[in-house]
């Protein structure tokens, strides 16, 4: 273990700003952007403000997976909510079943980014 206590469900309760903003795309056409300014590439954009979160919230997930996955730690700006479920929040984005067990699991990152590297 690289002396990392977090888990990998620790990292995926912390709570990243969010920035948003709704722009006019041409005559009366509107589209809503957000992002986590923390995260690497995590933007998301849709016509309707629900979706472009919904969108976000599965990337903010994927790439959060990614990086421990690679044993790059994602930034911790603020530390993790303790009434967070980051295995609901990864079903409601709609993430593959594999994607919800590792986040159930709750095994030290370390040791879930080995057995991902083994398969």
């Amino acid at each position: 273990m690289s002396g990392n206590p977090m888990r990998l469900r620790d990292y995926l309760a912390v709570p990243y700003m969010l920035e948003a903003e709704t722009v006019e795309t041409h005559s009366g056409a509107w589209l809503t952007r957000v992002s986590y300014l923390d995260l690497p590439g995590c933007r998301a954009e849709a016509p309707v403000v629900e979706e472009a979160l919904q969108r976000l919230e599965r990337l903010r997930i994927e790439t959060i997976v990614a990086m421990v996955g690679a044993g790059n730690y994602p930034p911790v700006p603020r530390p993790p909510l303790r009434d967070c479920d980051p295995v609901w929040v990864a079903q409601q984005a709609g993430l593959p079943d594999d994607v919800v067990a590792l986040i159930a699991r709750d095994a030290p990152v370390a040791t879930d980014a080995a057995k991902q590297r083994k398969r």
